[in-house]
């Protein structure tokens, strides 16, 4: 049985002031974010259905991800959504030296460098992706310290599909982002082969039911 809450407890963004948990607004605006991209499959699949609802979102990739699926990297970017780091393969925070750690990130960030097509080598050295978050929600202070230092967002969240557990039901996944979402939430769903089944039958309902309620879609700003 699932214990994670879908809705971030108040007490547990006190404790971490320095996370961006959601982006408060008055504009009726929230967003969408995946994790665990690109797969070639599920990112291509998400994309598109997206911009069937003109919605923007923010992917969190992961470094050997993008390696390996570089055309499906550079898509997402082309299709106007932003991109975060996420590791170069899925790190937990809490069972990671933070000198290993940072590298880690640093070696993704360099493989979003290599790969963006739009990016002319020139200008390498200076482009920057400054959204992380950190797999499993897993990270230690020193960590946030060391990161915010060196100019990363680290970008939590306040609504969980929980889409990646399979004794979460499809339906279950749906209401825990319709049934708790409301503007500023950043809400998190997996661009994976492990939550597909319930991101795939999710994504389009969360998209058409807030779009019937006056909600749009955009991405985190940079």
């Amino acid at each position: 049985m699932n214990l994670i809450p879908a809705v971030t407890p108040q007490f547990i963004k006190t404790l971490f002031p320095n996370l961006v948990w959601e982006l408060p607004n008055t504009d009726k605006v929230v967003y969408l974010t995946f994790d665990d991209g690109p797969t070639p499959e599920i990112t291509a699949w998400t994309l598109k259905t997206l911009e069937q609802y003109q919605a923007k979102a923010t992917f969190f990739c992961i470094g050997k991800n993008v390696e390996a699926h570089p055309h499906i990297f550079n898509k997402i970017v082309s299709d106007g959504h932003s991109i975060g780091n996420h590791t170069y393969n899925h790190l937990k925070g809490w069972k990671t030296k933070t000198k290993d750690y940072i590298e880690n990130i640093t070696k993704t960030q360099l493989a979003f460098e290599k790969h963006l097509i739009n990016t002319q080598p020139q200008n390498q050295s200076s482009y920057f992706v400054n959204l992380f978050r950190p797999p499993y929600g897993q990270i230690r202070p020193k960590q946030i310290k060391e990161l915010i230092q060196i100019g990363y967002k680290i970008i939590m969240w306040n609504v969980l599909s929980i889409d990646w557990d399979n004794t979460v039901s499809k339906e279950n996944c749906l209401k825990n982002v319709v049934e708790n979402a409301k503007s500023g939430d950043i809400i998190v769903f997996h661009d994976s082969l492990k939550a597909s089944k319930n991101m795939q039958y999710a994504l389009p309902k969360v998209l058409e039911s807030l779009s019937e309620k006056g909600f749009e879609f955009r991405r985190i700003p940079e």
